[in-house]
């Protein structure tokens, strides 16, 4: 059978994969990945053959993965959080019309949004907006304008790509955008390698967060207005009435 599963493995840890991906991953005879993603989830899967690229390979990836399946094997694309979250799935989808034969699955995961929420406390219990500080693909002004537009509708916002070598100081630049109509004061956090070894948090003011060191296993978390810090948990209240 041609099939092709595009699945989203979460963190990347067995206890936040969902049932049906590890059973998408039995099922297939190939897993495809990122190296840094087959080699969270190859020791997982021992018996399974893995085939891995390195980052900016992702069409390659995605071509290589749909071929296999095309030549008949049941594939394995795997994506950490979740597939349709700047994930595998749009490009394989785009791909597709060149692999009329393969049928694509796609298999849900955690997005790293909500399993660092989850290590905070209850950060997005109200509207949020997701956005990506990487800048490969959009340009810097696109990114600014919609920093502006979650600051101004007062969203709660996780920020996915928030540094690496090329951007160390785009965080700085991001709060910057969001501190023209966000309090100093508003509540914020960060979460490091989620669900993997060295995990860790920390609570902050947007002020302080301008000003710290984070990586590309870093997800930034930005309140609202009303986000609160309670017993060192970054909580946002949803508006129920608590007597």
């Amino acid at each position: 059978m041609k099939k092709l599963y595009v699945v989203g493995i979460g963190p990347g840890n067995g206890d936040n994969m969902s049932c049906a991906a590890v059973k998408a991953i039995n099922e297939s005879e190939v897993i495809v990945g990122y190296t840094k993603y087959i080699q969270l989830v190859a020791p997982l899967f021992p018996e399974k053959k893995a085939i891995d690229t390195p980052m900016r390979q992702e069409i390659d990836r995605c071509r290589k993965a749909l071929e296999l399946a095309e030549s008949g094997m049941t594939v394995a694309m795997i994506c950490s959080g979740d597939a349709g979250v700047y994930g595998m799935a749009g490009p394989v989808y785009e791909l597709s019309p060149e692999y009329p034969d393969v049928e694509i699955r796609v298999v849900p995961g955690i997005t790293a949004a909500l399993s660092g929420a989850a290590v905070l406390g209850a950060p997005l219990t109200h509207d949020f907006a997701v956005i990506s500080l990487s800048d490969l693909m959009t340009p810097w002004d696109k990114i600014e304008k919609r920093l502006a537009c979650a600051g101004e509708g007062d969203f709660c916002v996780a920020i996915y790509n928030p540094s690496s070598r090329k951007r160390s100081g785009y965080l700085r630049r991001a709060c910057d955008v969001l501190l023209k109509y966000k309090k100093k004061d508003t509540v914020c956090g960060v979460v490091r390698n989620i669900g993997r070894d060295g995990e860790g948090s920390q609570v902050c003011t947007l002020l302080e967060l301008r000003d710290m060191e984070v990586d590309m296993f870093t997800t930034v978390f930005v309140g609202n207005a009303s986000t609160r810090n309670i017993n060192g948990h970054m909580v946002t209240p949803r508006g129920y009435r608590i007597d």
